[in-house]
């Protein structure tokens, strides 16, 4: 089984993650981890665990797994949108089909003033991509 595992482990947490190195030759023949690094997304930041030095190995391993990660994290804000788009579909059709007169007082505001903040960012977004493209086609 020591064999199998990977070198390098990332614990996944909000913002990043936490590099460790795997360690399975030691007397007890446990695995161990060993923290090397915390990796913060947002900013790129990367600190190195106590008095670690990154190897070349290991920043490039770092850059890899940000880039992977990075790229992960936008299909699933993509993918979350378009389950938005299906839910607010499906809403329409529950108010028109089969929500009470009290459900839909219950959340008919709520859903007015989300939609109209929605609608009015989509709005201001769109014409801003529309006049970029109009100086660029100048």
């Amino acid at each position: 089984m020591p064999g199998d595992l990977p070198d390098y482990y990332f614990r996944i947490r909000d913002n990043g993650a936490v590099l460790f190195k795997v360690d399975t030759e030691n007397r007890q023949r446990r695995i161990e981890l060993d923290e090397i690094a915390t990796i913060n997304l947002k900013n790129g930041n990367v600190r190195p665990h106590g008095d670690h030095v990154l190897t070349a190995e290991e920043r490039a391993l770092i850059k890899d797994w940000i880039a992977a990660r990075s790229a992960e994290l936008a299909r699933r804000d993509i993918d979350d949108i378009r389950r938005a788009v299906d839910h607010l579909n499906l809403t329409a059709h529950w108010a028109q089909s089969r929500a009470t007169e009290e459900q839909l007082e219950e959340v008919t505001d709520d859903l007015l003033l989300a939609m109209h903040d929605l609608r009015t960012v989509l709005i201001r977004r769109k014409a801003d991509r529309l006049a970029k493209g109009a100086k660029a086609a100048e």
